[in-house]
């Protein structure tokens, strides 16, 4: 990027507590690293602020490099949400292929029993959590959701079916499941907040076949 060079010397310096914060490229040694590093204070800052508060300057800030690097990495701040939003989803695209490549009659099953999972691992809620209350409250975060979702997730289900309604089934299903997270992982509405995750699988599973293969 023009005008960005880097510098380690003393007018590199942050705030007074002795430390340095890096301004500019880094060597390529640490390039993933760092990337890795922005992409993860960018998930805790959209957590925290939603998508309206949160600032490629306050990511830079948090992840301890400076605002140009955000920019050589991802671009804007549309496109590091969605850099975001791919890294939190990957654990549900990676179990995808093994979801569809059940029989169609335990997709429903096999899909309640991933999303459920995803939220209930504390490890892959939280950048789940950041995703979804961004966007509900902006559109520009709620677009970037919907075509992650659409292109990898939804359109791939509806290909198993053979309806001429697929998509309009695909799309019900994985709103059975949204819902399901919105009211006991985000708002937490008793008493679903706090029951047994299987007793949950049980009841909606069918609800979600239902919307894939049922009249």
């Amino acid at each position: 990027m023009t005008g960005v060079t880097a510098s380690d010397g003393p007018d590199a310096s942050a705030p007074g507590d002795g430390t340095a914060r890096r301004r500019g490229r880094p060597p390529r040694t640490e390039s993933a690293g760092t990337r890795d590093r922005i992409l993860g204070a960018a998930r805790e800052e959209f957590s925290a602020r939603g998508y309206e508060k949160t600032s490629v300057r306050g990511i830079a800030k948090s992840a301890g490099v400076d605002s140009a690097l955000v920019h050589h990495y991802f671009g804007t701040k549309e496109q590091v949400f969605e850099a975001a939003v791919e890294g939190a989803f990957a654990p549900v695209l990676a179990a995808r292929d093994t979801v569809l490549d059940a029989p169609l009659d335990e997709v429903g099953e096999r899909m309640t029993r991933m999303i459920i999972g995803l939220w209930e691992n504390p490890v892959t809620r939280a950048p789940l959590l950041a995703i979804v209350r961004s966007a509900v409250n902006n559109e520009t975060a709620a677009g970037v959701f919907r075509r992650l979702v659409a292109s990898q997730l939804l359109r791939r289900i509806a290909g198993q079916i053979d309806s001429p309604d697929a998509e309009l089934r695909a799309e019900l299903a994985a709103a059975q499941l949204v819902g399901i997270a919105m009211i006991r992982y985000v708002i937490r509405v008793e008493p679903l907040a706090s029951a047994d995750p299987e007793q949950i699988i049980r009841r909606v599973a069918p609800v979600v076949q239902g919307h894939l293969t049922g009249p």
